[in-house]
C-alpha cells in the first residue's frame, strides 16, 4: 500500500538573498544622505583641535617607528619619479572614494538586496565607529607633520581636495584615523568577493591595495590608520552577519499514474 505522503509536495524553500525584497528605495536614499550628513557634521567638530591634532600626528609617527614599521616615505618616494604617475594617485584619492562605494551599493541593491542591507550596516557601523575616533582623537595627516620629510602631493601637482587646514570649511584635515577611503574600499573588496562565484572575483582586492598605497604615497594617511580602519570593520562584520544564501530547491517528484498503483497493489 501506497501512503498519502507519497502524493504531497515538499514546503517551499524559503527566499534567501537572492529574491528577498528590495528596502523602499526612498527610506534607503533618505537614510544614506542623513548618514553622511550626519558624518559631515561630526567631523566639522573636531576641526578647532589643531594643537591636539599636531601632536597626536607626531604620537602616532613615533610609535610607528617604534613599531618598525614602514616609512610612508618609501612609498612616496616611488611616486615621485613622474608627475604623471603623483597625479594619477591624486586623482584617485580624490574622485574614486565616493563614487565607487555608492556604486558598490547600487549594484547590490539592484542585483543582490539581502547583501545590500549588510554592506550598509557594515559601512554604516564603521562610518559611526570611525566618527568617535575623530571626535576624540584628531589627528593630523602627515602631510601636514614637518617630522615626517613628507610633502603635500596633491598641492605640489594636483588635483587637490583640500584647502588651506586653517581656512578649510568642508572638511576636516584632523580626522586621519582611521582612514575610511581605506575602510571602504575594503568593504567594496569583501562584498563583491561575497556575493560573485567567478575565479577573478579575488581580483577585487585590488581596490583596497591601491587605495593603500595611494592614502600613504600621498600623505594623507600614516600606515595606522588604515590598520585601524580594517580593525573597525572585521568588527563590523562580526556584528552584522552576512546573509546565508538560498539552498538549491528540491524539485518535487511527480506523482505516479494512478492506474498504475492500482495494478501494484494486486
Amino acid at each position: 500500500m501506497h501512503t498519502r505522503e507519497e502524493f504531497e509536495e515538499p514546503e517551499p524553500v524559503p527566499p534567501g538573498p537572492r529574491t528577498r525584497g528590495r528596502p523602499p528605495l526612498l527610506r534607503e536614499m533618505l537614510l544614506v544622505a542623513g548618514l553622511f550628513l550626519v558624518y559631515k557634521l561630526g567631523r566639522q567638530l573636531t576641526a578647532g583641535h589643531t594643537a591636539e591634532a599636531y601632536r597626536n600626528g607626531r604620537e602616532v609617527w613615533d610609535l610607528e617607528r617604534a613599531l618598525r614599521l614602514p616609512g610612508e616615505g618609501a612609498v612616496q618616494s616611488s611616486l615621485l619619479h613622474g608627475d604623471t604617475l603623483v597625479q594619477l594617485a591624486n586623482t584617485y584619492y580624490a574622485a574614486v572614494h565616493f563614487p565607487a562605494t555608492a556604486a558598490f551599493l547600487v549594484w547590490l541593491y539592484l542585483r543582490r538586496p539581502g547583501h545590500y542591507v549588510w554592506a550598509r550596516r557594515a559601512l554604516a557601523a564603521v562610518t559611526a565607529a570611525a566618527l568617535v575616533l575623530h571626535l576624540t582623537y584628531p589627528l593630523a595627516p602627515p602631510r601636514l607633520l614637518p617630522a615626517t620629510g613628507l610633502v603635500d602631493t596633491a598641492r605640489l601637482y594636483g588635483p587637490s581636495v583640500y584647502g588651506p587646514p586653517d581656512a578649510d570649511q568642508l572638511s576636516n584635515q584632523f580626522a586621519a584615523m582611521p582612514s575610511l577611503h581605506f575602510g571602504w574600499a575594503l568593504m567594496v573588496a569583501i562584498g563583491l568577493i561575497a556575493v560573485t562565484r567567478t575565479a577573478w572575483r579575488w581580483l577585487w582586492l585590488l581596490h583596497p591595495l591601491v587605495t593603500l598605497l595611494v592614502i600613504v604615497g600621498t600623505a594623507n594617511h600614516f600606515w595606522l590608520d588604515a590598520l585601524t580602519a580594517a580593525a573597525l570593520l572585521g568588527l563590523a562584520l562580526a556584528v552584522v552577519h552576512r546573509p546565508r544564501r538560498a539552498p538549491a530547491s528540491t524539485p518535487a517528484p511527480r506523482p505516479r499514474h494512478p492506474g498504475a498503483l492500482v495494478g501494484a497493489d494486486r
